[in-house]
């Protein structure tokens, strides 16, 4: 199981970050886009090979706007 922003989804274990980016909509070379796996930044260079591990907690920030 693999939780995304907080939610069970339809990856699993060995999918990738990038993976992760598209089943939310996004581009891979989304601007003002962060990734974190388990607590660590995963880097942009390493979205499309970063393997998810088991159980891994996936968390996808973007950023916006305002004030």
């Amino acid at each position: 199981m693999i939780l995304l922003n907080g939610r069970t989804c339809e990856l699993t274990a060995g999918d990738t970050v990038l993976g992760a980016l598209l089943s939310l909509g996004l581009e891979a070379d989304a601007r003002g886009v962060a990734v974190a796996v388990d607590g660590e930044v995963v880097r942009r260079a390493e979205w499309a090979t970063f393997a998810l591990p088991e159980g891994a907690h996936v968390e996808v920030l973007t950023a916006m706007q305002g004030g």
